[in-house]
């Protein structure tokens, strides 16, 4: 069992930046692949971004790459997310996700969730 928090959401003008994070107390961190997922206003969740548990692979939907980053620092059992360049259609409740992996399985299929942190993109 993991427990995951969020936070570092907010309201951000477009072409803006956030860092969110997601810390993780439980079981050992280290064990799990990551992922980040969002619901925008009235859709399903979505993939966003996942990482290795090592992180030496990561993974990232079309439409954020080149703009958002996730990382991972297990000794503060502790994942984030980069996310720059922002636009309205990144408006939307960002959820991190855990997995026990020993690689990085696509689609990416958490077994444990967090409450998740509002992103508003807006001017």
């Amino acid at each position: 069992q993991v427990q995951l928090v969020e936070s570092g959401g907010g309201l951000v003008q477009p072409g803006g930046s956030l860092r969110l994070s997601c810390a993780a107390s439980g079981r050992t961190f280290s064990i799990y692949a990551m992922g980040w997922f969002r619901q925008p206003p009235g859709k399903e969740r979505e993939f966003v971004a996942a990482i290795s548990r090592s992180g030496g692979s990561t993974l990232y939907a079309d439409s954020v790459k080149g703009r958002f980053t996730i990382s991972r620092d297990n000794d503060k059992n502790t994942v984030y997310l980069q996310t720059n360049s922002l636009k309205p259609e990144d408006t939307a409740v960002y959820y991190c996700g855990a997995a026990v992996s020993t690689g990085l399985p696509y689609p990416f299929s958490p077994g444990f969730w967090g409450q998740g942190t509002q992103v508003t993109v807006s001017s």
